[in-house]
């Protein structure tokens, strides 16, 4: 079975995701943070050692059982959800998009398999305030929704 360019790409795009967020987190969980302590890197930017047993923002932290079980089949629901999009989509920014969000949801996955929580890392402040901490899948994931959000609004398919 051949596999369509497009699938190929969104895939290759994943795949890449997934190594740039396994390859910091590797760098950061043990060898930057030995011990764990607060790296002020900017006045707006640190990196800190955070483990996240929940969803986005910490939610559903206080239940470990909804963390190691649930949580992981979900995640592997959605992702093959967002595979069969991808076999169906081709168009060039829904692909990217897609396979943003697949290889960030890969990535914060092996995570959860791997420690039972999501390493974050990268610490973002201004005027007193934190954005929770996050990581490079995090970013991959929120990038690939805008982009899919984006072209859903702005890029009009020609119709005849």
């Amino acid at each position: 079975m051949k596999i369509p360019g497009h699938v190929r790409r969104g895939l290759a795009l994943a795949a890449a995701v997934l190594a740039v967020d396994q390859v910091t987190k590797w760098w950061i969980v043990f060898t930057v943070m030995q011990p764990p302590r607060v790296i002020e890197v900017t006045p707006f930017f640190n990196l800190v050692m955070g483990w996240n047993y929940g969803v986005s923002f910490g939610m559903l932290s206080s239940m470990p059982a909804l963390s190691k079980w649930l949580l992981p089949l979900v995640t592997v629901a959605i992702t093959g959800g967002m595979i069969f999009w991808l076999t169906r989509e081709d168009r060039r920014w829904s692909v990217i998009g897609l396979g943003l969000i697949i290889g960030g949801a890969v990535g914060n996955l092996v995570d959860r398999l791997r420690f039972g929580a999501v390493a974050d890392f990268l610490d973002v402040h201004a005027f007193g305030y934190h954005w929770p901490a996050f990581n490079a899948a995090d970013s991959a994931i929120t990038i690939g929704a805008a982009v899919i959000i984006l072209e859903s609004l702005f890029v009009r398919d020609e119709k005849p």
